[in-house]
């Protein structure tokens, strides 16, 4: 009676044991075949030697799905020493959480210890803050206890492919059918944990057409200043994949809707309030969304000066107003937004250096005379310059008719060029002229003996 009442009590704050349900091959239909080669040899390998061995995670949610997976995990009763031992071209990293990449030609894979429960909170190996959330965690356990440990039900499946069985300890499968993403356990506790969890709901939820269940999401807002306590670089990898995922402007439409854009990247709530700044970034984001489901390159660095470019508009203008020149004015703006971004993101240098080489070339794309436009057209940076000019041009804060010149220009022949240079282009400056150099009295100049000072001079 008292273990059914503190049950009962706790039911919301502990995990409950679920049995596992076994769904063969006739209904999920995913035969070994179907996942990569080095994933499946891991596993095998791992069964010949006596150890329990799974596909997990995204990859088993993504193959119900239909969907490719883009990286298999695997997930095993052995410990990270036992496998390094097992397969020679591996290796052990991780601190958080100690795993061992196995590698076969080209591909890798992620191979785990089952994780055990961390419900005690006294386990030396187990750490978290002052906030609940974990630093170090190597707690090893049972399969069922990896089970619960997961964070959501549809990240919660096992698939063998010796067997080419899926092992489902907490109903995913339903809930994959039912187009629904429930966090495993008490969601609050779990963002606690890591909050990481609640980019990874709406980027799970925007790019796999899932409905983030009630109860998963309700704490989301609440919880949301969590992440200021996250390391910048694990936040950047998780915007990072939300962002290439294919479905960027229905994960930042999300990340709005809990709540969550606030400070991920620099006043982009502040961006989303002004009309042009909301259609340029959707543009932006849209535009990558094709280009990334069409299978064509995109640049991480384009999509951020994107995103980070109407507060150096802001911040440039008001530089202008103050009395600065054009390219000093802009510059000190793009040092200032970088800045900030610094704080809230951490973005890669090579990336930064896009943004700024980009956002420099927009006042050149207006010097529509003279050798400037051909000068223009040689820069390496040209194209990625100019797909910038449209997305100003598409979102009202230039004429469209200066992204139409452009278009024309750099695919016309020399003669139809030189006709379509304008003789004086609005904000063009003046242009700069060299400063004469003294000459030398003509005496000084023959013997070539520095003229004396004259007084006054």
């Amino acid at each position: 009676m008292i273990r059914k009442f503190l049950g009962r009590v706790f039911s919301g704050r502990m995990f409950r044991p679920a049995p596992s349900k076994v769904i063969p091959l006739k209904v999920h239909r995913i035969a070994r075949e179907h996942i990569s080669r080095c994933a499946a040899t891991t596993c095998a390998t791992l069964q010949q030697h006596g150890h329990a061995a799974y596909v997990v995670g995204g990859a088993v949610r993504d193959l119900l799905l239909g969907r490719e997976p883009k990286d298999y995990d695997v997930a095993t009763s052995a410990s990270p020493e036992q496998v390094r031992a097992i397969f020679r071209r591996s290796r052990i990293i991780g601190r958080r959480f100690r795993l061992v990449h196995v590698m076969c030609g080209s591909e890798t894979v992620e191979v785990a210890t089952f994780r055990g429960s961390t419900d005690s909170g006294t386990d030396e190996r187990q750490t978290t803050d002052e906030h609940g959330r974990i630093l170090r965690d190597n707690v090893f356990g049972s399969l069922e206890d990896d089970a619960r440990r997961r964070d959501f039900t549809v990240n919660a499946m096992f698939y063998d492919p010796v067997r080419e069985e899926v092992l489902d300890y907490h109903h995913g499968v339903p809930d994959l059918k039912a187009r629904r993403l429930r966090m495993i356990g008490d969601a609050a506790q779990r963002y606690r944990e890591d909050p990481i969890r609640m980019l990874r709901a709406v980027r799970l939820a925007a790019s796999r057409g899932l409905e983030i269940e009630p109860h998963t999401r309700k704490p989301i807002r609440a919880l949301a200043e969590l992440l200021q306590n996250v390391p910048q670089a694990r936040v950047f990898d998780e915007m990072m994949k939300l962002l290439l995922s294919g479905h960027a402007a229905e994960g930042v439409r999300r990340l709005r809707k809990e709540g969550l854009h606030h400070g991920l990247l620099p006043l982009l709530d502040v961006i989303l309030e002004q009309p042009l700044g909301e259609r340029f970034v959707m543009s932006a984001l849209e535009n990558t969304d094709q280009r990334i489901n069409a299978g064509k390159p995109i640049s991480p660095g384009f999509l951020f000066a994107a995103l980070s470019w109407h507060e150096v508009l802001a911040a440039w203008k008001q530089a202008e107003a103050r009395g600065m020149n054009t390219m000093p004015a802009l510059f000190q703006a793009m040092d200032q937004v970088g800045q900030l971004q610094a704080e809230k993101l951490a973005i890669p240098r090579r990336y930064g250096g896009d943004m700024k080489e980009i956002w420099a070339l927009q006042p050149r794309f207006l010097n529509r005379s003279g050798r400037r436009p051909y000068h223009l057209l040689e820069h390496a940076r040209f194209r990625a310059g100019y797909d910038f000019l449209l997305l100003r041009c598409e979102s009202g804060e230039l004429d469209a008719e200066i992204g139409r010149w452009w278009e024309k220009f750099q695919h016309a022949d020399e003669a139809a060029r030189a006709g379509m240079l304008l003789k004086e282009t609005v904000g063009a400056g003046k242009k700069r002229r060299r400063p004469r150099r003294r000459k030398k009295p003509a005496a000084a100049a023959a013997t070539g003996i520095a003229a004396p000072e004259v007084a006054g001079t």
